[in-house]
């Protein structure tokens, strides 16, 4: 994609390396309207990146669901990815991993978890759109939060239950999702320390890099339980 404005390559990585304990599985390769859920991540990321990288879990992927084993391999092999790498202990440590498997010369890199397989092209073009006049680091996809939100700490009296310390006023809270999109030079340097986040924009926050909020979609939902797969399925089956 060389005219796509960001003066070089764009990349993206797909974060893929869970063990899915709350799913009850490996929530990546489970079926999804007829295809491995981390395919239509990767496929999503694959409209505005001219390569992509698969951070697939450590431990031997299960038979018949793509290549186990770390680098470049046929993208039939693994989802449609040009390269697929073995994940680490934690989140951010997968990024670190699959970030190190991007090409020097790539300027923006996308970042997006499998486990979010109904992100459309649409919120990966948005992120990317952000950054494009060059102002900030990164950019993000994010919706406003509904409920109210309280802060809790546990009960001294009553082991196992939580209280109310206070009401959190929501006005200015949103509620992150991915795909997130980088300066590639930043985001490489926001990680070069290997700090952990619960995102990559948490990293790039601790720079004071500037990062961009672009709207999200509540449609955009995270994998956590079956459930969850049935309603993403009921979203795909509706496009």
């Amino acid at each position: 994609m060389g005219s796509n404005g960001h003066g070089g390559p764009v990349w993206a990585v797909v974060v893929a390396g869970g063990s899915g304990t709350r799913f009850g599985r490996p929530k990546q390769f489970a079926d999804l309207a007829g295809r491995p859920v981390v395919a239509w991540a990767v496929d999503a990321a694959r409209s505005v990146a001219d390569g992509v990288v698969l951070v697939l879990p450590a431990e031997p992927v299960p038979a018949g669901v793509g290549a186990a084993g770390p680098g470049t391999v046929s993208p039939t092999d693994c989802f449609g990815a040009d390269t697929v790498v073995a994940g680490g202990p934690s989140r951010s440590a997968s990024v670190r991993l699959g970030l190190a498997a991007v090409p020097d010369d790539a300027t923006v890199v996308v970042v997006h978890d499998a486990a979010r397989p109904v992100a459309g092209p649409e919120l990966f073009a948005a992120v990317l759109d952000a950054l494009a006049d060059g102002t900030a680091g990164g950019a993000i996809c994010a919706v406003p939060v509904a409920d109210t939100l309280k802060r809790v700490v546990p009960d001294p009296l009553t082991p196992g239950r939580v209280t109310v310390t206070e009401t959190v006023a929501r006005d200015d809270l949103v509620a992150v999702q991915t795909p997130q999109a980088f300066r590639a030079e930043i985001l490489r340097r926001a990680h070069a320390a290997g700090g952990e986040a619960t995102d990559d924009a948490g990293l790039v926050e601790a720079l004071g890099a500037t990062v961009r909020v672009v709207a999200g979609h509540p449609d955009n939902l995270k994998l956590t339980t079956p459930a969850d797969l049935a309603y993403a399925q009921h979203l795909l089956e509706g496009r």
